[in-house]
């Protein structure tokens, strides 16, 4: 009886561990920040998939793991900037939407059952916003990655080259307008009649991964269009960088659609679980809120930066040499 009831205490501290409770509020408050900050400690983890991948050319596994750790570097630093100040806008509406938003507006957000902050439509709406930083930056992003790699492979490398360093470490600045001013755009932009009747259709879909899957397929794309114009990559370097950037995409957006839906149950019990561990908390509904959240983040996470490696390298290189045979007759 003793090992069950250790056992059931021990099985308890998960769904009441602090640590985790303000990850989910992380989570909920910023998820395009907790993205970044998850992609820095995956990117970590994938260059020694990267590196350990076999009958692969050294210096594509090296260009490949420079991407990972370059680009998870510059989307933490460029969400840092620009989704702060969104999400601390979010919270003034949050704590007073009476002042940002119509009456209409609230009523056609709000569940009947539940205060607006944790209605499906109201948490849909500001989480466009949340999340949709992610998605409006995945195009700069994917600029940066590109304009840097050169000069990062150029340190690595130890090469004697002509590289204005001064110029690769120039990173755009934002300078946020003040937070009420971008509450009241939040709010005029919710209040809209197009953007209610948006949140109304879509409000019940899973709509954290779309968001997520989008804002990957436009930061790969733009990658790979500015990869292919730059010529401060070898060309046999570059096919090889732009097929592993495709390849690791779309697999880990196919793979992470597939594994979401085979962990919609696990994912609801662990919900039901976790509301009566946390019963009568004040931030659980947030809480739960982060779960939703996180749970997209750490698949594709997973797939992208520890599954995938291995297979996208492998494949990348494979492709690389078959557009660069040549047909003799």
């Amino acid at each position: 009886m003793k090992v069950n009831s250790q056992s059931n205490i021990s099985f308890r501290s998960i769904y009441t561990n602090k640590a985790l409770k303000k990850g989910l509020e992380f989570a909920a408050d910023n998820g395009a920040l907790f993205k970044a900050s998850a992609v820095v400690g995956f990117s970590l983890l994938r260059p020694f998939a990267i590196m350990n991948t076999p009958n692969t050319d050294r210096e594509n596994r090296k260009l490949a793991s420079v991407k990972s750790v370059t680009s998870s570097l510059i989307g933490f630093l460029l969400m840092l900037g620009v989704s702060t100040p969104v999400s601390k806008s979010i919270n003034k509406i949050n704590k007073n939407p009476e002042k940002f938003l119509k009456p209409v507006s609230m009523e056609l957000l709000k569940d009947s059952d539940k205060k607006l902050i944790n209605s499906k439509g109201y948490i849909f709406a500001t989480q466009l916003f949340k999340l949709g930083v992610d998605t409006l930056f995945a195009i700069p992003k994917a600029i940066l990655v590109a304009f840097g790699m050169p000069y990062i492979m150029n340190l690595i490398s130890n090469k004697n080259e002509n590289v204005s360093l001064e110029q690769s470490s120039k990173t755009p600045t934002f300078k946020a307008k003040p937070e009420n001013k971008i509450a009241k755009t939040i709010g005029d932009t919710i209040n809209k009649n197009t953007f209610l009747n948006f949140v109304n259709r879509f409000k019940d879909t899973n709509f954290p991964l779309h968001i997520m899957a989008l804002a990957d397929t436009l930061a790969t794309s733009t990658f790979i269009f500015k990869t292919k114009k730059t010529k401060k990559i070898e060309e046999g370097r570059k096919k090889a960088l732009i097929y592993n950037s495709a390849i690791s995409t779309g697999l880990s957006i196919v793979g992470g659609y597939v594994l979401d839906r085979m962990l919609n149950k696990p994912t609801e019990r662990f919900i039901e679980k976790f509301k009566k561990a946390n019963f009568g908390e004040k931030n659980l509904e947030k809480q739960i809120q982060g779960i939703k959240i996180a749970k997209p983040v750490l698949i594709l996470g997973t797939i992208y930066y520890i599954i995938i490696p291995l297979i996208s390298t492998y494949l990348a290189e494979r492709a690389g040499k078959n557009v660069n045979k040549e047909i003799k007759i």
